[in-house]
């Protein structure tokens, strides 16, 4: 049986009533023998899974023996309208599972805004940890990582993806991000055309039958995945953080822009969160600045 946490309420008769939790259960991103035991036997025992695809959570189900547990779909469509039938069903004692397509909820999937409202009305919010994409790839990376930032998609529209691209290769540290297959190659092109020599790491389809990895500039990438016709599956970036104190063209723009409204001081430390940049040395540029 799952390990539950006591929790109770009072209802509106006076009675106290035991609530149930909310498990939040990674699942995995391809090979579904990574399923943790503690995961398996927690989707067996719960009320219903909140899935944000029921067919892929079916066949996980299948697998694991426990395809009669009762599943409803609770996507990015939906999820503003489920909420209120899944946290009565919590408030009734009842254990709830929430999982993604793959992976470990909430990175870059829906169920948000179930997690803040079963805190918001103090309903127990657990994790079972297990398989990630994002650790996956970084677990295996030759660029260093001890610090990360993870972005999620990049923009499906260009003239925003490269914008966030060029704000991504100014970031000190290492960056994880996803793509979608169908713009794999635009976005590499454009990675091609702003910092032909910055290093990538990309994983495709990791745990799955044809997993890949590849490790160069986007041109190396893209050669890769050009001679194998391998633009299908599930991709996973981790692009190498900015070594050089060079400076980009859009820093001095936000900075101007910046101190106009909100001082030099602010916008130093605005900058700096985006750049990684040494938030002294901005603001000294920022007061530097011609009227």
């Amino acid at each position: 049986m799952a390990t539950t946490v006591a929790q109770t309420t009072i209802n509106m008769d006076g009675f106290i009533i035991m609530i149930g939790n909310l498990y939040v259960v990674a699942t995995p991103i391809g090979n579904l023998q990574d399923f943790s035991s503690r995961g398996a036997r927690l989707l067996s025992s719960v009320k219903m899974v909140a899935a944000e695809d029921t067919r892929r959570a079916r066949t996980l189900l299948a697998e694991i023996g426990c395809d009669n547990v009762m599943i409803t779909a609770l996507h990015e469509h939906n999820e503003k309208t489920q909420l209120g039938d899944i946290i009565k069903l919590i408030l009734d004692g009842n254990d709830i599972a929430l999982v993604s397509d793959a992976g470990t909820p909430l990175l870059s999937d829906p169920g948000f805004l179930l997690v803040r409202e079963c805190w918001r009305m103090n309903i127990p919010v657990l994790p079972v940890p297990g398989p990630s994409a994002v650790v996956s790839a970084l677990s295996i990376c030759p660029i260093p990582a001890e610090r990360f930032y993870f972005h999620g998609f990049l923009s499906s529209k260009s003239t925003q993806r490269r914008s966030q691209i060029e704000g991504l290769l100014a970031r000190r540290e290492a960056t994880v991000f996803f793509e979608a297959p169908h713009r794999v190659e635009h976005c590499l092109a454009d990675f091609l055309e702003l910092a032909p020599e910055r290093k990538m790491m990309l994983a495709r389809e990791m745990t799955k039958l044809y997993e890949s990895y590849e490790f160069g500039s986007a041109s190396d990438l893209l050669t890769a995945l050009r001679k194998e016709d391998a633009f299908k599956g599930e991709f996973v970036f981790v692009l190498e953080g900015e070594t050089n104190d060079i400076e980009h063209p859009w820093e001095n723009r936000l900075l101007v822009a910046l101190v106009k409204e909100v001082g030099p001081s602010r916008a130093a430390k605005i900058v700096g969160q985006l750049s990684g940049k040494n938030r002294r040395e901005l603001y000294q540029k920022a007061i530097s600045l011609p009227e």
